[in-house]
């Protein structure tokens, strides 16, 4: 797993917890953070978000029976 997966994985917690807390209490943690949903960063977050959402869905189709290129490598 490469660095950019770890971080869009990481962004999808942040995702999903704020999600959780939403459906559960009504309470959106970025819009509180940010200065409300509306606030430039806050948009810049769930773009974030929504973008790796989209990366993670490779994540599904990978092939992870391949060992990667550095492993391999390593091995010669």
């Amino acid at each position: 797993m490469n660095i950019i997966d770890r971080i869009a994985l990481a962004l999808i917690v942040v995702g999903g917890v704020n999600w959780g807390l939403v459906g559960i209490f009504q309470f959106d943690l970025v819009a509180w953070i940010c200065g409300g949903q509306t606030a430039v960063f806050a948009r810049i977050i769930y773009t974030l978000v929504g973008i790796s959402a989209l990366w993670c869905l490779a994540l599904l189709f990978r092939d992870w029976d391949e060992e990667p290129a550095m492993a391999r490598s390593r091995q010669n």
